[in-house]
């Protein structure tokens, strides 16, 4: 019934805050990550490879919100409510910039208001000194094929003519993705120019799945690290703005 239903939820969520708190207690620190385009296997690799001084927890930004303390009053741990402190977004009204490794750009803009946990955020207890957890993330990136509304790194754009990496059996297939082709001889081949994708636009499933089969790979998933409490310091990964 729906009311068994809720209490379930309702259990899930007492547990999960739970765990959060028995946790909070047992690590050292705690830094709050954002990702991009998600791989649920390759960060499954990269919790396991962390496991024995570190856990990590994904899910409702509110529930882990409410396990650390959104106040002075309520956090669990002197200055956790930093974390997880939701107002009317004065606290933190700003865009944060990501520290990021530097084989990539300098910084990237995370745009937030109120608790730092929003959005697509995790939370990172662990043991590990703190240059070697900003080295973990900052190194982590994993390539992979773009999914349905990412959005395309660059134009990628096919010119008429043969399309010799396509099999004959290809051909219906490629015409459902929209293509303009034809079996010239037992030769794939393009009646004319086409774009697969524009640059800064969304890709379709088309496009995705196009992209696929070329073998370009658009998406980086990656971890970004926002914040870093200890019971000595809080530390915002940003520049050039006070965290009081």
């Amino acid at each position: 019934s729906l009311s068994k239903t809720k209490k379930k939820g309702k259990e899930h969520k007492e547990l999960i805050v739970n765990a959060i708190r028995e946790a909070a207690e047992d690590y050292n620190s705690i830094y709050v990550f954002s990702f991009e385009n998600m791989r649920n296997l390759k960060f499954k690799e990269f919790r396991e490879k962390l496991k024995p001084t570190s856990r990590f927890f994904l899910g409702s930004n509110k529930v882990m919100q409410v396990a650390l303390g959104r106040s002075v009053s309520d956090e669990i741990r002197p200055g956790l409510y930093k974390v997880s402190k939701d107002d009317d977004g004065s606290f933190f009204n700003y865009y944060f910039i990501v520290f990021r490794r530097q084989s990539r750009p300098a910084c990237e803009v995370f745009d937030s208001t109120g608790s730092l946990l929003r959005g697509d955020t995790g939370l990172f207890l662990t043991n590990m000194p703190r240059d070697e957890v900003e080295s973990c993330f900052n190194k982590f990136e994993e390539n992979d094929f773009a999914r349905t509304g990412t959005i395309a790194t660059e134009k990628v754009e096919l010119l008429e003519g043969p399309l010799d990496q396509f099999t004959h059996e290809m051909e219906p297939f490629l015409r459902k993705q929209g293509m303009p082709v034809r079996l010239n001889k037992g030769v794939v081949e393009l009646v004319s120019d086409f774009v697969v994708c524009e640059e800064g636009k969304p890709l379709s499933p088309e496009s995705a799945r196009i992209l696929r089969l070329l073998g370009i790979k658009m998406a980086t998933f990656r971890l970004n690290l926002i914040c870093r409490w200890s019971p000595e310091d809080f530390e915002l990964y940003k520049e050039g703005l006070d965290e009081s």
